[in-house]
């Protein structure tokens, strides 16, 4: 008595989205609105070496932040999940394999512009996880002038690079956007972010 048959986490999914590696899953069919999960992963180096991820020991949602936890981010991974209510648990169910060097996926940088009277300077951020920091980040600048196609582009600058232009021969409105870079196995890019626009050399 009071032991349930709890049904196993549906969709287990390992996602890279956003610099970071996420397992996903569903609730089971008829699960409990009070179960928790608890979540391990396994290397391919190390198989059947399947490693506690503390931060997701009976958690109540459906995801776990895999990225720091991993001892090696150039090593194919897999992880499983198993619902916990009360005494009764599930079974696991394990995820694809992945690895986080040539299966990330990046978001687009946040632009940072300062205006000065002949020139901007761009720098830009990007939402990293704080254990990926020193892996070698890139982005590409493009400025183009509003309503025009023609872009200029500033390629392979390096994450903490600020980019100097001089504004002294631009009169009107000009844009930025950037996307973020990395050479793994092959070069991978974001999205371009979205345009900031400044006014430059306006008199009025």
């Amino acid at each position: 008595p009071g032991h349930v048959q709890l049904l196993p986490p549906q969709n287990v999914t390992l996602l890279s989205r956003d610099f970071a590696m996420i397992l996903t899953w569903a609730p089971g069919e008829g699960s409990p609105p009070d179960v928790t999960y608890t979540v391990r992963y396994e290397s391919q180096d190390r198989l059947d070496k399947w490693r506690k991820v503390p931060h997701c020991r009976n958690i109540p949602r459906s995801f776990c932040n895999l990225t720091c936890a991993l001892s090696n981010l150039y090593v194919k991974v897999r992880a499983r999940v198993k619902a916990v209510w009360g005494r009764s648990q599930s079974p696991w169910v394990k995820s694809q394999f992945k690895d986080y060097y040539s299966d990330v996926e990046l978001a687009p940088p946040v632009l940072t512009l300062k205006v000065r009277d002949n020139s901007i300077h761009v720098s830009v951020s990007f939402p990293l996880p704080t254990c990926v920091e020193n892996l070698t980040w890139k982005y590409d600048l493009n400025l183009w002038e509003a309503g025009s196609q023609d872009k200029k582009k500033y390629e392979g600058y390096f994450r903490k690079d600020t980019v100097t232009i001089n504004t002294s021969a631009l009169r009107g409105n000009y844009c930025f956007s950037a996307r973020a870079l990395y050479e793994s196995i092959n070069l991978k890019h974001s999205e371009f972010s979205q345009p900031v626009c400044v006014l430059l050399n306006h008199k009025g």
